[in-house]
């Protein structure tokens, strides 16, 4: 009997692993052009930005807890509502993150037109819904908004392509005002007309820091400023309550009078401040948000932050928002876009002019506004349309920097 020679073993194939190499490197370049950006600023304002929504979440988890249980007995209601929007709002960024350049020039104007249409309807309508003495709110059924938050983003869009587009006739006063000048003033005025005193500060902010950021002649700025402080000072004072609570910011809140009235708010706000210290009383054990803070959660959630986290925790915010200014002021210097600079700059304009405002107003260096702290304070409306105008920058992060470009 014959037996044939062992057969011999075949040996292994290099191309054998080729698909699985190819699956990996696929699923790397997925992955890099989900979070790919040119330069580090994509990933220090994205950092930064869920940072701040992150704390945001466990602060108004603190201080809303009181008051959610006492209105539906549930300590969860408030943050679970302000989770839900941040839900929404953190993917809507990333979406946002993701469109070309090209996506924002085009729509920008329409934008412009639905935001004002909103507004109109807020204010001319049966629509509008009057909340603390303003009317800025807009009620479908179930649902409402505050159109007026969409009137930032909108501008900050429509800025950006407009001012672009006048670069080289900036020194003529003429080219600012048409249509510049004109479609501002409206929704701007729009604002003023709901009594949204606050809103219309931040919108008269984002203007002229667009115009300053472009390179517009301070000469060319002083005219329009002093225009509108005179109209904010005309609609103040025409009576209300905007009056009053100015009227009582400037009394120093001294009198019995003044506390037990307008300035009830600002007064335990800068009580719980004193109480935090350097340290804090600890996180959760805030004595003003137990109905003693009107709007603890919302705009006057600083002062929460200052009582639990002390003096340390109120650096530690300020140091963030100066991080998020750095990140802007780091795609604006690495863009070669000016479409790009100008619409980042407005958004640059928009957040930390709000944040300073906020904290103006906690303590105590301008009248109570209603201006909610970016990222941090409760307000669905506030927040999703923030995190949406943060994913326009990272959009504008993603192009070549002008570095790159010159290569």
């Amino acid at each position: 009997m014959t037996t044939s020679p062992p057969r011999p073993r075949r040996s292994p194939d290099p191309r054998d692993s080729v698909p699985d190499r190819h699956s990996s490197t696929a699923v790397r370049v997925a992955v890099r052009k989900i979070f790919g950006s040119e330069n580090g600023s994509y990933f220090l304002l994205l950092g930064s930005t869920i940072f701040l929504v992150v704390f945001g979440l466990v602060m108004v988890l603190s201080s809303s807890s009181v008051e959610s249980f006492k209105a539906t007995d549930d300590f969860f209601t408030g943050f679970l509502r302000q989770a839900l929007f941040a839900l929404l709002g953190i993917p809507l960024m990333l979406i946002a993150a993701r469109m070309p350049a090209v996506f924002w020039r085009k729509w920008a104007g329409l934008a412009m037109v639905i935001a004002l249409t909103l507004q109109f309807l807020v204010v001319a309508t049966a629509l509008g819904i009057d909340h603390n003495g303003n009317r800025n709110w807009i009620d479908f059924g179930s649902f409402s908004f505050q159109p007026s938050e969409l009137v930032k983003v909108a501008l900050v869009l429509w800025l950006g392509v407009i001012v672009a587009k006048r670069l080289e006739v900036l020194d003529d006063w003429r080219m600012l005002v048409r249509p510049i000048g004109i479609v501002s003033a409206l929704a701007i005025g729009l604002v003023l007309v709901g009594g949204d005193l606050g809103t219309a500060i931040i919108l008269v902010s984002i203007v002229l820091g667009t115009l300053f950021f472009a390179g517009v002649r301070l000469r060319y700025l002083a005219v329009p400023a002093a225009l509108m402080a005179i109209a904010a000072y005309v609609l103040t004072f025409a009576g209300g309550s905007r009056l009053d609570r100015i009227q009582a910011w400037q009394s120093g809140c001294l009198s019995d009078v003044d506390y037990s009235g307008l300035c009830w708010q600002p007064l335990h706000g800068w009580w719980a401040l004193a109480s935090g210290g350097v340290f804090g009383v600890g996180l959760g054990n805030s004595k003003a948000k137990w109905s003693w803070l009107p709007e603890a959660d919302n705009d006057f959630i600083f002062a929460i932050i200052g009582e639990e986290l002390g003096l340390i925790g109120a650096i530690v915010v300020l140091a963030l928002f100066v991080v998020l200014a750095f990140s802007f002021i780091r795609i604006i210097r690495g863009s070669n876009d000016p479409v790009a600079r100008i619409t980042v700059s407005a958004v640059l304009t928009w957040i930390i002019v709000q944040a300073f405002v906020n904290i103006a107003v906690v303590l105590g260096l301008l009248p109570v506004l209603g201006v909610p702290l970016p990222l941090i304070s409760a307000g669905g409306s506030a927040l999703v349309t923030t995190l949406f105008a943060i994913g326009i920058v990272l959009s504008y992060a993603r192009q070549p920097s002008a570095a790159e470009g010159s290569r």
